[in-house]
């Protein structure tokens, strides 16, 4: 089935003009909500939001724009509980690492093979407009 990863943004139209000019990404819909039991699901007062669905091959990116209320900026570090990130995998790590360094994306590392369980594995991390943690992943190469 398609796993759906929910990410809170602060501006659903500066995501999604990173996340298009950087991978080509292109949502199915945008789309307001608020009343019709939103309060209770997302567990906030008078909410109200934007959102936007991006479908890739097994997973499904939705992007949510809170209008009501507002939210605090991502501070969260990596040990952080509820940090979660957001990992891409690539058929070839070089060549993406290059083409978003040369659109100012700055990464902790360049692509770095891996050891152990995961040896032969590539993995780089880089983060969005919102701080919010991304990684590149590509498998060994047959």
């Amino acid at each position: 089935g398609l796993h759906h990863i929910g990410i809170p943004v602060r501006s659903l139209e500066r995501s999604l003009v990173w996340y298009r000019e950087l991978f080509g990404f292109e949502p199915e819909f945008i789309q307001a909500a608020e009343g019709n039991g939103l309060d209770q699901i997302v567990q906030l007062t008078d909410a109200k939001l934007r959102m936007a669905f991006i479908r890739l091959p097994n997973v499904l990116l939705e992007f949510l724009e809170y209008e009501r209320p507002v939210g605090i900026d991502f501070d969260r570090r990596n040990c952080d509980i509820g940090a979660i990130h957001v990992c891409f995998e690539v058929d070839d790590i070089a060549a993406v690492h290059r083409r978003l360094e040369q659109h100012g994306i700055s990464f902790t590392t360049p692509p770095v093979a891996q050891q152990g369980a995961i040896a032969g594995h590539q993995i780089c991390y880089f983060r969005d407009p919102d701080g919010i943690q991304l990684e590149l992943w590509q498998q060994p190469v047959a």
